[in-house]
Parts: structure tokens; C-alpha cells; sequence
């Protein structure tokens, strides 16, 4: 398919003779640009999110403890398989948005059409292996009983559309890494206005409960994986042919960026499980409050979540450029605009907790849980941001294996003992401040180790 070029590479789009000093600390453009890849992003990442988010004010309005719960369980299985799919958005960010950084367009081409038919081929196995172990993975979470059943139930239907999942987020990675985020955008937008229409009708209408909402769901993954491979088709030269030669020759490529990304986002779900799992020895209404809070998370901060993976684009393309004073500037809009979003979103937060409570029917530790979520718990998660940022900098500038020790550190030492800790004075409240101020110790750290890199890289090209 003959290819067709739209702007210059879009991470960088100021002239060179900006100061190097005022792009060290903080760019305007690089800032502003951040912040529209990332709004643009995060407008269909939060939709998708909060029509999850309605799922879970609608089950609630069920008035059932079990369906909430099984929810909160099924939740935490299912950020397995996003954090695998991330994983291998991360590589194609990273290969791709390196490739248009350098002006090459049939290589670009060629590595997006390399990792999508590898996720689509780890994605279906990564599937299978846990569709067939799901009883097990849900009972190690501390899910028993009827809770259980339901939450598999749920998972049966959902699973198999992992391999849909990973076409949509590659595709949206692509789309990024030509600077593309508006299209990125809709594509998310169009699976989640079909999964909100289609939610009350299945789950109320026609009473279908949990197997309305997995229903909804395996429909807008379709959708999403649509609408994000047809811009690419259309508008960047599309695929290559699969070529059985060519895919093993760039498997190693994607393997060394996808299986430390993977692994690194796999650290955020075990940290979470663990979590769920000591959660659930305060009963089910501090279940289903982790289980809201979960939901909220992502509608809450989605900005963030996209804000890392727009940043991973646009310091690839100026690092494929040669442009590492930019690099930095780029990394440290990232911090800025973190920090701007956080607080924002922190205050609305506080001042609507008891609204978002009674939405979803909290009552006793479960509402206690919403109020401290929209409190303390929505400051300090502005480390996890600063990680978010430092790890699209690792991955992107080929240090990988730091991303993946600092969020497994994150999730080990930063959550186990604090959450054990907090737990032992504090109950199951004391079990989600510890988690958070854990994270603060590896957010910093990660934060002085990406500086130092790329200090590094401005040094070597002096």
C-alpha cells in the first residue's frame, strides 16, 4: 500500500535554536505538547475507565455485597492482562516513534506490523493459560463461595478478548508514535460510548447482571481494535505482509523492550492482589471499597496513565533525532504536568467525596475507604506518576531493566511491609496508606535515576 506522510514528526516541533538552558529546565512547547498528548489520550482512557467505573455504580445499585465484591476480584485479574497489553504498547511505542524520529517511514511500518502480530500471538496464549487457571487465580486473591463463581463467570467472558485488546492499545501506540493522538483518542472513544450504551441495556434490561457488563465489554474491545487499525491503514501506509523470516528477525528487538516492559507492568497487579488478598481478611464492604476505589483510580488520574504513554513517543522521537537536551525537557514537562494534575484533581476529589460515595450506596468501611481515597491517597499518588514518567524514559532509551526493578520494588518492598505495617495499626484503612507511602521512597528514586541517564546522554554527545 503506497504511503502517505502527513507533518514533520510531531515531538518535536520547535525550532532548533531554542535556548538549551530554558529546555533543560522546562520547555513551553515540549510542555504544552505533553499536555495536549496526553489530554488527547486520556479523554478516551478515561471514558473506557469510567464506563468500568458505572459497571460497578450499576452492580451496586443491585444492593448484593457478592456481585460488588466479585467485581473487585475480577478487577484485579483482569490488570494482569492490561499490564501485559501495555507491555507491548510500550515496545511499539518505543520502536516506532524511533523510526518516524529518524525520518525511515517503511521501518516504522515494518516494527508496528512486528509487534502486532506478536501481541496478538503472546496476547492469545497469555489468555489461554489464565482462562484455564482462573478458580485458582481468583481463590488466591481470598475470593470464596458464591463471590467466586460469579467472578470467574465474569472472567470466562471476558478473557478471550485479550488478543482484541492488544490490537487496540498497539494500534493506539502507533498512532502516538506518528503523533497522531487525536485518532488514538477516538478510537477509545468509540469503544466506550458503545460499552455505555450497551451496559444499563444488557445488565438491566434484559437482566443479565455481571454477564451483561462481560458482554458489553468483549463488544467495545472490538470496536476499539477497529477503529484503531483503519487511521493506520489509511493515513501511515498500514502493514506489511506477514513475513514468518522478517517477524523472527525483529522478535529479539521487541522481546528485549515488550519482556522487561511486561514484566514491569506486571508488578503494579501482583502489588495490587497482594493488597486484595490482606484486604479481604476485613470482610466483604472492604473488598467492595477497593473495589470502588480501583474503578476511581484510573477515571480519577487517567490523564496520568495516558501522560506516560505520550511522553514514551516524544522522547523517542527526539531521542532518534539526536535532540538529548530535548529529551530532558520532554521528561521534565512530564514531572510538571504531573504534579499540575494531581493537585487538581486531588482538591475535586475532596470536595465531592460524599457525592461519589452515596453514588455508589457506600455505607460503614466501604465509605470510609472512598474518603480516604479522596484525601491523602489521591496526593500521594503523584509518585506513582513520577514512575510513570521514569519508566517511559527507561523503556524508551533502551534501560528497560530499570523500569523493571524500580515498579517491582514499587510493588514489593514499597508495598508489602508498609502494607503490613499500616494494616497492624490502622485496619484496612492502614493497609491503602502504607501501599501509598511505600510508593513515595520509589517514585523519588526513579525520578534521580532517569534524571542521572539522561544527564548521561547529554554528556556523551558533548
Amino acid at each position: 500500500m503506497p504511503q502517505r506522510t502527513s507533518t514533520p514528526p510531531q515531538g518535536d516541533t520547535t525550532s532548533q535554536g531554542a535556548s538549551p538552558k530554558g529546555a533543560i529546565f522546562l520547555s513551553g512547547n515540549l510542555f504544552r505538547h505533553v499536555s495536549v498528548m496526553s489530554l488527547t489520550s486520556a479523554v478516551g482512557l478515561m471514558l473506557i475507565f469510567l464506563v468500568d467505573f458505572i459497571n460497578i455504580i450499576f452492580i451496586s445499585m443491585l444492593r448484593d455485597a457478592d456481585l460488588t465484591a466479585a467485581i473487585g476480584y475480577a478487577g484485579a485479574v483482569l490488570f494482569f492482562t492490561l499490564a501485559f497489553g501495555i507491555g507491548m504498547a510500550i515496545a511499539a511505542s518505543a520502536l516506532v516513534s524511533r523510526a518516524v524520529g529518524m525520518g525511515d517511514l517503511a521501518q516504522a511500518r515494518a516494527k508496528a506490523t512486528a509487534v502486532l502480530w506478536c501481541g496478538i500471538a503472546f496476547g492469545s496464549i497469555f489468555a489461554g493459560a489464565m482462562w484455564v487457571n482462573l478458580p485458582f487465580l481468583v481463590g488466591l486473591l481470598g475470593a470464596s463461595g458464591r463471590t467466586l463463581e460469579q467472578a470467574v463467570h465474569y472472567l470466562r467472558i471476558v478473557l478471550p478478548t485479550l488478543p482484541l485488546l492488544m490490537v487496540g492499545m498497539i494500534g493506539g501506540a502507533i498512532l502516538r508514535s506518528h503523533g497522531d493522538a487525536r485518532r488514538a483518542m477516538m478510537a477509545t472513544i468509540y469503544g466506550g460510548v458503545v460499552n455505555a450504551v450497551l451496559d444499563p441495556v444488557l445488565i438491566f434490561g434484559l437482566g443479565l447482571d455481571l454477564t451483561g457488563a462481560a458482554i458489553a465489554t468483549l463488544i467495545a474491545r472490538l470496536v476499539i481494535a477497529a477503529t484503531a487499525l483503519l487511521p493506520i491503514i489509511r493515513h501511515y501506509g498500514g502493514f506489511d505482509r506477514p513475513n514468518m523470516q522478517v517477524l523472527t528477525q525483529d522478535l529479539g528487538p521487541i522481546l528485549a523492550i515488550a519482556g522487561p516492559a511486561i514484566v514491569t507492568q506486571l508488578a503494579t497487579p501482583v502489588g495490587q492482589a497482594y493488597v486484595t488478598r490482606v484486604i479481604s481478611t476485613y470482610g466483604e464492604e472492604a473488598v467492595a471499597g477497593v473495589a470502588i476505589v480501583g474503578r476511581m483510580t484510573p477515571v480519577a488520574f487517567g490523564i496520568i496513565f495516558a501522560m506516560s504513554g505520550a511522553v514514551g513517543p516524544i522522547i523517542g522521537q527526539n531521542f532518534g533525532a539526536g535532540r538529548f537536551q530535548r529529551v530532558l525537557a520532554g521528561f521534565r514537562a512530564g514531572l510538571w504536568f504531573t504534579a499540575l494534575v494531581i493537585i487538581t484533581v486531588s482538591a475535586l476529589l475532596y470536595v465531592f467525596r460524599s457525592p461519589i460515595a452515596d453514588l455508589v450506596h457506600a455505607q460503614g468501611l466501604t465509605r470510609q475507604i472512598i474518603y480516604l481515597f479522596c484525601g491523602p491517597l489521591s496526593l500521594l499518588f503523584f509518585f506513582n506518576g513520577i514512575l510513570f514518567v521514569s519508566s517511559a524514559a527507561f523503556n524508551t532509551l533502551g534501560q528497560p531493566l530499570n523500569a523493571t526493578w524500580t515498579n517491582w520494588g514499587r510493588h514489593t518492598l514499597g508495598t508489602i511491609p508498609f502494607a503490613l505495617l499500616g494494616g497492624m495499626y490502622w485496619g484496612a484503612q492502614g493497609v491503602l496508606l502504607g501501599q501509598a507511602l511505600g510508593g513515595v521512597v520509589f517514585g523519588l528514586l526513579g525520578w534521580a535515576l532517569a534524571e542521572r541517564m539522561i544527564g548521561k546522554l547529554i554528556a556523551r554527545a558533548n
